[in-house]
């Protein structure tokens, strides 16, 4: 009894700590199985992965696995790791601490302290999308030894874009291949967020179209670049899936979107295959190997913007393209943007204008028949984000609510209108991504000089900055970060308000935002 006591004595106290959206799904595949690994890595771990894609005992594994922590944990001895909610999942026994700089290379956003340890099972994850699909490796294993499949030679294949014609025809004409005079099974493992379903349900619209049997599992595959890019290179990429792929008993990797590397697979635990080619013959108007189809005969497949542009129209995508199924899903998915939730974020220097510019487009918004939610900055100061202070830390923290609203304005279908001045890039890329998970996202810069602002000072804060009276303030004492992927840059110098209005109006109608006679 008083060892048990003991036990919840030391595990109350320690510090309770919910890791990154990088570090939580290296920490689900860890516990899991998916990972033949028992927790986050050393410094020495993580540094030799980065530069020679294998551990220091020379084991191939393709990515760092490693925990960052902020400052005020950097002495922990143990932590308790959660999901974003709270709930416990693993206790963390800190092996090492170490800092991690930009030459290290361990994949995450940035330079900071680093745990590395053993992690121990807490209890199941609850929190995330697709849950009931998110399956252990022995949970997959069990299904197929129960349903007699055991010995069934496995072809996996990890996407996370929908399966059209062209791929079907490739899993289907693998898996033959696989099976020889008998039959293979296929395991599509989804690739989507933890947070929300992303393209999960189009890829299972396309599950009658499989060869049987077929399982499909979810998971969400962290990114990792050397060089700070949205993903690894490719041929880590294709490492990573073939080592998680394996944990669930596939006997073979299918890639579908590029070439394994030279000498690949003498670093993967399974075999890995490039996708054999297809084409539509537009002569014979059927699918065929690409061998097969003249060269002038085969169409060109649309890539994936201008599947988007199609269906941000309300158009059909071409039959011979992607099987009824798999549109209809995708249509669902990604309605016409009329229909689709939208942020319209203005972003500028305090006096811009851009409050004024954005309660018009509002109004032009609102009268087009839209749903709409106008979340201003001043506003929003006294009512979500009352308490906090001017500093970097506190403005960013409102702005990333602002973003939050926003995005839950946008995942049901609304539109939402915010005029924040939102100087740093960083924290606007944030709330950019979490709004496309569940939308659309208009970024306006609206480039009103700062002579301009401070010369209007109708409340006086440039005056009271200049002498001193508030500190860190944009433009004076505090930098703004002009944006460099604004979809509108408006000038408002020597321009009306109604000019302006009329030109963010007149774009978000081009775009298919708003219906074309809306004023």
């Amino acid at each position: 009894m008083s060892d048990s006591s003991d036990r919840s004595g030391d595990e109350a106290a320690a510090p309770v700590f919910a890791p990154d959206p990088v570090s939580l799904a290296h920490l689900e595949l860890i516990l899991n199985g998916a990972y033949p690994l028992a927790g986050f890595m050393t410094r020495e771990e993580a540094s030799s992965v980065a530069k020679r894609g294998r551990l220091p005992d020379g084991t191939p594994w393709p990515v760092p696995v490693t925990l960052p922590v902020p400052d005020q944990l950097a002495d922990a001895e143990r932590l308790t790791l959660t999901d974003p909610e709270g709930a416990p999942l693993a206790e963390l026994r800190v092996g090492q601490r170490w800092w991690a700089g930009a030459q290290d290379g361990d994949g995450a956003a940035a330079p900071g302290h680093r745990l590395a340890g053993e992690v121990r099972f807490a209890q199941p994850p609850v929190y995330g999308a697709l849950r009931h699909l998110r399956l252990s490796p022995g949970e997959i294993r069990g299904q197929r030894e129960l349903a007699g499949d055991g010995g069934v030679p496995v072809l996996a294949v990890v996407t996370a874009r929908p399966l059209h014609h062209r791929e079907l025809h490739q899993i289907r004409a693998a898996a033959e291949e696989l099976a020889g005079d008998d039959r293979a099974e296929v395991l599509v493992i989804i690739d989507a967020p933890l947070e929300t379903e992303g393209l999960a349900p189009v890829v299972l619209a396309a599950e009658p179209l499989l060869p049987a049997p077929a399982r499909f599992v979810v998971a969400t595959l962290p990114r990792w670049s050397s060089d700070g890019a949205a993903g690894p290179a490719l041929g880590r990429r294709v490492l990573l899936h073939a080592h998680v792929a394996a944990a669930y008993g596939a006997t073979r990797l299918l890639v579908l979107d590029s070439a394994p590397s030279a000498g690949a697979e003498e670093e993967t635990p399974i075999p890995v295959a490039a996708a054999p080619g297809w084409a539509y013959d537009t002569a014979q108007e059927q699918w065929r190997p690409v061998g097969e189809v003249a060269p002038e005969a085969a169409a060109d497949l649309p890539d994936e913007a201008e599947v988007e542009e199609t269906l941000a129209r309300g158009l059909a995508l071409p039959a011979w393209f992607t099987p009824a199924r798999v549109a209809a899903e995708l249509a669902r998915i990604r309605p016409p943007r009329t229909e689709r939730g939208l942020t319209v974020f203005f972003t500028g220097f305090s006096g811009s204008g851009k409050s004024t510019i954005a309660r018009g487009v509002a109004e032009g918004i609102r009268r087009s028949g839209r749903t709409l939610t106008l979340l201003d900055g001043d506003v929003v100061r006294r009512m979500l984000s009352a308490g906090l202070t001017f500093s970097r830390a506190d403005r960013n923290l409102n702005v990333r609510r602002i973003g939050y609203v926003a995005a839950e304005i946008s995942r049901h279908g609304g539109v939402a209108v915010c005029a924040p001045i939102a100087p740093y890039a960083a924290t606007r890329a944030e709330v950019r991504a979490m709004v496309e998970e569940v939308g659309d996202f208009f970024l306006v810069h609206v480039a009103t000089p700062l002579e301009v602002c401070e010369a209007r000072d109708r409340k006086g804060l440039y005056a009271k900055a200049r002498a001193g009276e508030i500190p860190e303030f944009t433009g004076i004492s505090d930098p703004y970060e002009e944006p460099e992927d604004a979809e509108l840059v408006l000038d408002t110098e020597g321009r009306s308000v109604g000019e302006s209005v009329a030109e963010v109006l007149s774009a978000l109608r081009s775009g298919g935002w708003l219906p074309a006679e809306s004023v």
